[in-house]
């Protein structure tokens, strides 16, 4: 079976199913490394400050959340 047709196939399941197969695929073939690089500390910090330094700037996060579940509905 190709990847496309398994694709084609994860579409056809009931959503609930869908999901726990899915988690369970990432739970065994998923490379999981939590540790971020310095890198990614490096950028939390610099907007860790920014949004001190500028706290009117950001979005609520009920907002961020809603754009989320938009854009997400559009692809559907």
């Amino acid at each position: 079976m190709s990847a496309t047709e398994i694709l084609e196939e994860l579409r056809r399941m009931p959503e609930a199913e869908r999901r726990e197969l899915v988690e369970t695929i990432e739970l065994e073939f998923g490379d999981f490394d939590d540790e971020l690089t310095p890198e990614q500390l490096a950028e939390l910090d610099r907007r860790a400050e920014d949004a001190l330094r500028y706290p009117g700037r950001g979005k609520p996060v009920d907002q961020v959340f809603a754009e989320i579940e938009e854009r997400l509905r559009a692809k559907k």
